[in-house]
């Protein structure tokens, strides 16, 4: 007979062992590390991102780390030997990261300030060039970000492919990959490079609007440069935001609680999400890794092209 003493027990059973399961991944977790790739420099990374951590680890009740990694395969290496818990990643990275059999799984991604979850990969020229098309820029130098960068490598060689230009290293003087976003634009405004691939959403949601709030752009007589002393001679299709991936080994309360912080935190640490996304997005989107699956794709046909150059 089910007596009402019975139910209650029952009741306390289960709500102890979900308890004590929560409690077991934090002991054999006490620590997150959490690791992100290269778009700024490494101070402007900390400061954006250190509110987020502390506001992790408090949703989290164990303690998450920030790493900035080198690069790219930095993060795709720390997650492939289980160094790495959480990380964010850029689209072709991740897909390099599957496709090399790291064990991770996507989870979010940012929705950007129009609720749309996409960006594009651009080429900026200074408006002061005389370029107006990527046929002008034959035997100029060329600013890349970095191999594993969606927009700052893979996607500009598939647009590059589909202009009918299958080698960028032979049409352009010199190809340059500059190791971030900003070192490219860096690269662009003192004019190392004629022409530099980076990622953009709207004109004020880009690396470029950031470095220009920052005030890191000079002309050569120290003012300021402003938006209109850049030009986007190329867009690229959309591209979908990076995601947010985490270990696919991580216990599911471990992966839940992470999630649920990410969704949570626009309402919940307003100001640690706004320092983190500069005021440019609006929340975290849920993703999973499927979506990237074209990505994948993308990846591949990159890497077809680079085996044909060297066959």
């Amino acid at each position: 007979m089910i007596t009402r003493r019975l139910v209650l027990a029952g009741a306390a059973a289960l709500v102890f062992t979900t308890s004590a399961s929560a409690e077991d991944w934090k002991a054999k977790y006490p620590e997150l590390t959490f690791a992100v790739i290269p778009a700024e420099n490494a101070s402007g990374v900390t400061e954006r991102w250190a509110p987020f951590m502390s506001y992790l680890s408090k949703e989290l009740g164990v303690k998450v780390t920030l790493r900035i990694a080198n690069d790219y395969a930095a993060v795709i290496e720390g997650q492939r030997a289980g160094n790495i818990h959480i990380a964010s990643y850029g689209s072709a990275s991740f897909a390099r990261a599957r496709l090399t059999g790291v064990k991770t799984d996507a989870f979010a991604n940012d929705i950007n300030s129009d609720g749309s979850t996409g960006y594009y990969s651009v080429f900026f020229v200074k408006t002061t060039s005389p370029y107006k098309k990527v046929d002008d820029l034959k035997g100029k130098n060329l600013g890349l970000v970095d191999p594993n960068s969606t927009s700052g490598n893979n996607v500009p060689r598939f647009e590059l492919d589909k202009m009918g230009i299958p080698d960028a290293d032979t049409y352009f003087s010199k190809v340059v990959f500059t190791g971030s976003h900003e070192n490219a634009i860096l690269a662009l405004a003192q004019g190392t490079v004629d022409v530099a691939a980076n990622q953009w959403t709207s004109d004020d949601d880009s690396t470029l609007a950031q470095m220009l709030t920052k005030g890191m752009l000079k002309n050569a007589d120290g003012s300021p440069m402003k938006k209109d002393d850049f030009r986007i001679i190329h867009k690229s299709a959309p591209i979908i935001n990076g995601p947010y991936a985490y270990n696919s080994d991580l216990p599911e309360e471990a992966k839940a609680a992470i999630a649920k912080a990410f969704f949570d935190a626009p309402v919940k640490d307003k100001a640690a999400f706004d320092r983190l996304q500069d005021g440019q997005k609006k929340g975290f989107h849920p993703a999973t890794t499927k979506d990237w699956d074209g990505t994948i794709e993308l990846i591949k046909f990159v890497d077809a092209l680079r085996k044909k150059k060297a066959s």
